[in-house]
């Protein structure tokens, strides 16, 4: 059995098909990991949902921003301010229902100690253990499933940025989605710098990546996240960095889990714009 992962597929369904192909991947018998984002700018978003839910166990998906993002449509309307058309087909679907139901049942985080990895879509405070990550995970898990409307409505928002064992209610929610989903770069004093979007060489000064935080204490972890297509694929000990950019026209990466192996690399054409 085959342990793969796979970086952020946006919408782009032929590429996935294209590279599950490459790696004779068989739901019988391998399983597979998503870093979420399965969703938006790319052109076929619905079929893409619908590939995943049909693999059934033999995968697992964590939630990313853009899937978040859909379910507020669907769930929180009033709540988003920005429409995007590519997800127009999802929410028109005849199984609209069922496959919003499906994606809003996935975890912010998956944990397998006995392959040595944990997934997440995007990163993780410095403040945080494993277990208090998986925690935080958990609670809003519940939240999502237990009240969808109350926590997408309340997710949207950059504050607080830093975190607090003291922190509750929605305030505490929005902190570990930011994380979760929208994390990229910490300032030295742990807080969450969210505006910034583009490449370590051009960040500002004072903020580094989440996971080069010298006091992050996850760093005995194994770590796999997408989220972050400028980082590029990135390959540290303990870390494994896998959007490469294929809505952008990048590639989509694949690596094995269970055994050291070099990564698969599809070359994508490409479809979102720079400004999208």
């Amino acid at each position: 059995m085959a342990h793969y992962a796979i970086g952020d597929l946006q919408g782009c369904h032929a590429e996935f098909m294209a590279l599950l192909g490459r790696l004779r991947f068989d739901p019988g018998r391998d399983r597979l990991w998503l870093t979420g984002d399965l969703v938006n700018r790319g052109p076929d978003s619905l079929a893409v949902l619908r590939e995943v839910k049909s693999l059934g166990r033999a995968v697992t998906a964590v939630l990313g921003n853009h899937d978040l993002h859909l379910l507020a449509l669907a769930f929180a309307p009033k709540a988003v301010k920005r429409r995007d058309p590519e997800l127009a087909a999802v929410l028109a679907a005849p199984d609209a229902a069922e496959l919003l139901d499906w994606l809003a049942a996935r975890p912010l985080l998956h944990r397998d100690d006995d392959l040595g990895w944990t997934l997440i879509h995007a990163g993780l405070p410095p403040q945080w253990t494993l277990d208090q990550a998986e925690s935080c995970a958990r609670e809003v898990e519940c939240a999502l499933r237990g009240d969808a409307a109350a926590m997408l409505a309340g997710m949207y928002g950059d504050a607080p940025d830093r975190w607090s064992p003291a922190l509750e209610g929605a305030d505490r929610l929005r902190f570990a989605v930011n994380c979760f989903t929208r994390l990229r770069f910490v300032d030295r004093k742990g807080r969450l710098m969210l505006a910034h979007k583009g490449t370590i060489a051009d960040a500002p000064a004072g903020t580094l990546p989440w996971f080069r935080h010298p006091e992050r204490a996850t760093r005995g972890n194994g770590l796999v996240f997408g989220h972050w297509s400028a980082l590029g694929y990135l390959a540290e000990p303990g870390l494994r960095g896998i959007d490469t950019g294929c809505v952008w026209g990048g590639s989509l990466t694949a690596i094995r889990l269970d055994r050291a192996a070099p990564p698969v690399c599809l070359p994508c054409r490409g479809a979102a714009r720079a400004g999208d």
